[in-house]
């Protein structure tokens, strides 16, 4: 749902400050030197991504930069899709209320269990999206702290019913998977979202058939649910997935009458999500939705620019973009992969920021087909981002907080943007190590107190099974904290 990167205010500041800390590389901009220094530095300067998914300037020849075309981001172009279960025109497009704006604090004053959204700039993004033929919003109870539900309702209630389809989920995970908290999270959705009917409603991410049947069965939630659809009070109900391949085949065999599911789907894990699941019994992304169409569910996407790490690939994945299509964003890509897939109805993006949401909009106003050079494209791109060995986080938040105080997606996403974007100083016979070194090490320190980064880690491993990517958060903790002391024994 995300081709945010996080706090975007707090990384484009960051990423300015390490542009500044060798500015002789942008003066070598033209040349192709070993460890990709001079193509890093152009691509960064070029903003393929910066912000996470807008195009702010565009490859020229001869390596210069040229302003991106103008274009307006048209009202009535959307591209929509016919649930063939409801019968609903979605858009393609659908807002993911997982990373929505915040009220800008100093640094650590935002805590748990706070509501710090910005409710007037949650609101101007809901009225852009639906002016622009979004009408697709997609929350749950456990996003923002437990206040996304509240500032969609917010948002949304202000624009007649038929203006858009709701879709939240039983989050109902640990203490509240009893019956009576199950009930009670399912109450209070209504309430927050000031409506008498959810258009889509979901079992969130059961994972295999002992959590499933723990959540939903036994405490006979499921039973629940099903009267609730035949009341009227559900329109559709489906469920998320993350977690096992036969667990998945279990669910999606028609022993239940699903309205749609949802899987994580993006070009990457299309062919490569068993590479990247290291020791998962996960399946390819292609393989779950053969697997849906075969049954006739309707798709719904998540992850489809994996938590902005395609909105900000690899340096030589953009640069390879950008030779194929100089005027558009990297997180495009992605959407268009995903939403040419026909058994798709919709796509969620979290759009934190306006630039995000009228990028996405423009991508599918209307959605252009893909051709086949550039799906060949998109597979070399694969290739190169499975090689660069970026962690699979998706910044969705469930290991937080930390028990221990520790910053766990801040950590693994500068991790992942430092790999990307060539400030990930690991040859130290590399004229740039230094550079790389530095730029490392200074993002970490501005981005991530020192009181919450990697070595804090006690191995509790409490997050670990809370991670829906099945990241082995410790083990990848402590990689990152020997490597930082590495690079600081540097010094």
């Amino acid at each position: 749902m995300e081709n945010n990167m996080g706090n975007n205010i707090e990384n484009n500041m960051e990423t300015n400050i390490e542009d500044n800390i060798d500015n002789n590389i942008k003066a070598n901009m033209n040349n192709d030197k070993p460890c990709g220094m001079n193509r890093r530095g152009f691509i960064k300067l070029v903003g393929a991504g910066a912000v996470a998914g807008t195009a702010l300037a565009t490859l020229g020849s001869c390596g210069k930069t040229r302003a991106p075309q103008a274009r307006v981001i048209p009202t009535d172009k959307m591209t929509y899709r016919v649930d063939p279960k409801s019968g609903n025109n979605l858009s393609l497009l659908g807002f993911g209320m997982m990373r929505l704006p915040r009220v800008v604090r100093r640094r650590g004053e935002s805590l748990p269990n706070v509501n710090d959204l910005d409710q007037e700039a949650v609101n101007e993004l809901v009225d852009y999206a639906i002016a622009h033929g979004v009408n697709v919003f997609d929350t749950a109870p456990p996003y923002c702290k437990g206040f996304s539900e509240k500032a969609t309702g917010e948002a949304l209630s202000r624009h007649p019913r038929n203006k858009y389809f709701i879709a939240t989920k039983m989050s109902n995970r640990g203490a509240s998977a009893s019956r009576a908290g199950s009930l009670r999270m399912y109450h209070k959705s209504f309430e927050d979202l000031k409506v008498d009917y959810i258009d889509y409603y979901f079992l969130h991410s059961p994972t295999s058939h002992r959590n499933f049947r723990e959540r939903y069965i036994d405490n006979g939630i499921l039973d629940f649910l099903v009267k609730e659809k035949e009341a009227g009070r559900i329109r559709n109900l489906g469920w998320s997935f993350h977690g096992d391949g036969n667990f998945f085949e279990y669910m999606s065999s028609g022993k239940y009458p699903w309205d749609f599911t949802m899987i994580a789907l993006s070009y990457l894990d299309w062919w490569h999500m068993g590479a990247r699941w290291a020791g998962s019994t996960n399946m390819e992304a292609q393989r779950k939705y053969d697997i849906l169409v075969q049954n006739n569910i309707p798709i719904w996407i998540m992850s489809p620019v994996l938590g902005g790490g395609l909105a900000m690939p690899h340096f030589r994945a953009r640069e390879q973009m950008a030779q194929e299509d100089p005027n558009v964003s990297s997180a495009s890509w992605a959407f268009r992969f995903a939403g040419n897939l026909p058994n798709v109805v919709t796509v969620l993006s979290g759009m934190t920021f306006m630039d995000h949401l009228k990028d996405n909009i423009y991508t599918h106003s209307p959605l252009a087909p893909l051709s086949d050079s550039e799906k060949r494209m998109l597979e070399e791109i694969s290739q190169i981002m499975l090689e660069k060995r970026t962690i699979n986080c998706t910044k969705c938040q469930y290991c937080m907080p930390c028990p221990y105080g520790i910053d766990i997606p801040e950590i693994l996403i500068h991790y992942n943007r430092s790999l990307n974007e060539g400030n990930y100083p690991e040859d130290r016979q590399c004229p740039d190590f230094r550079r790389a070194r530095r730029a490392f090490l200074v993002g970490m320190d501005r981005r991530i107190s020192p009181l919450r980064q990697a070595n804090r880690c006690i191995n509790c491993k409490l997050c670990i099974p809370t991670c829906p990517q099945r990241i082995n958060i410790p083990q990848e903790l402590r990689r990152i904290a020997k490597f930082v002391e590495s690079l600081r024994v540097e010094g």
